[in-house]
């Protein structure tokens, strides 16, 4: 954290910056989650497991289903529907590589 920086102006900031990451993905919704998981090692179920356990970590209960519409703009189902396609073998293969990354 910088000097001139206050917790709560960082806490703000990187709130800002978690919201415009939202908005790019659901810009985005070309990009498959099995895209991002293996090129990154994280898709937007991850962002919403995260979203999830932060929440409990704060004492808030917040199901599955609702912190995936959080960070889905819809519910996960309707977007599924709406965006999701199979995955290939290669996209899959690649997946499994770099989840493998994660491991420490």
């Amino acid at each position: 954290m910088s000097d001139q920086m206050t917790k709560d102006q960082e806490t703000m900031i990187e709130a800002a910056v978690f919201r415009r990451l939202l908005e790019h993905l659901d810009h985005r919704n070309d990009v498959q989650n099995i895209d991002l998981m293996g090129w990154s090692g994280f898709c937007r179920n991850c962002l919403s497991d995260w979203y999830r356990e932060a929440a409990e970590e704060e004492g808030i209960a917040i199901d599955k289903e609702l912190s995936r519409e959080r960070i889905y703009g819809m519910p996960y189902a309707d977007y599924k529907a709406k965006y999701q396609t199979p995955a290939t073998d290669e996209q899959l293969k690649l997946m499994k590589e770099s989840v493998a990354k994660n491991k420490p």
